[in-house]
């Protein structure tokens, strides 16, 4: 069972890395695209200029971190599991849900891509109403709107601090962190998504340092337990 935490903490620590990640690049090498605010014609010179390195950045946000979020969102159940279970079940729940999102997401993006770069060689025109459509595809499930994972990390964030999981502190910054993530829901607070990105750098890699560091209650049971007698 302690294997579960080992992977838990390594994906905490890699989801982690793919937010910083996405973020440093969002702000540099792929700023005009993601900070701009682009018209469609600009947008799609943008994405047939940096088709590569685009895709890179869908698959680390998109992909990576979904394939991490999995394996996180178990561990955590595994680990919050033993005195909250009702809690942790719905937060389990909301952390799936939201890795499909996240996948559904990464695919769309890297699909419509090659697309969008594909038919601008012959028509212009086609290749900005693709991207204006997907774009609001993948705006809506995987970025704009950040209501499914606020509600992991408040359920995570809430149960781990009935139970003395995780440290307060971590526990408290989830709340402002999902607290955050919720309120994005009204187009006009969006902005305030930044708030989460940014604290669940933080977050990630604190949870993930602490299920390295320190084995599930599940788990020191298990290990506690005497082994089961032979008979021959």
């Amino acid at each position: 069972m302690e294997n579960s935490q080992r992977m838990g903490g390594v994906a905490g620590l890699v989801a982690g890395v793919t937010f910083l990640v996405g973020l440093v690049m969002a702000g540099t090498v792929l700023a005009d695209y993601t900070l701009d605010d682009p018209e469609p014609s600009e947008a799609v010179r943008f994405l047939v200029d940096h088709q590569a390195i685009t895709y890179v950045w869908n698959t680390i946000i998109f992909i990576v971190f979904g394939a991490a979020l999995v394996v996180l969102a178990l561990a955590l159940r595994r680990r919050l599991s033993a005195r909250s279970s009702f809690t942790t079940q719905a937060a389990t729940a909301f952390g799936l849900i939201w890795a499909g999102l996240v996948f559904a997401a990464g695919m769309i993006a890297n699909i419509g891509l090659g697309t969008i770069a594909e038919l601008h060689g012959t028509d212009v025109v086609g290749a900005e109403t693709v991207w204006s459509a997907l774009d609001a595809v993948q705006s809506g499930i995987g970025g704009g709107i950040e209501v499914v994972g606020g509600l992991w990390v408040l359920l995570v964030s809430w149960a781990a601090l009935r139970t003395g999981a995780l440290p307060k502190a971590l526990n408290y910054l989830g709340f402002a962190a999902g607290a955050a993530a919720v309120v994005t829901i009204v187009p006009a607070l969006e902005i305030v998504g930044a708030v989460f990105g940014l604290g669940l750098i933080v977050w990630f890699a604190g949870v993930g340092i602490v299920m390295l560091r320190t084995p599930a209650e599940s788990d020191m049971h298990a290990d506690a337990s005497p082994p089961m007698a032979t008979t021959t």
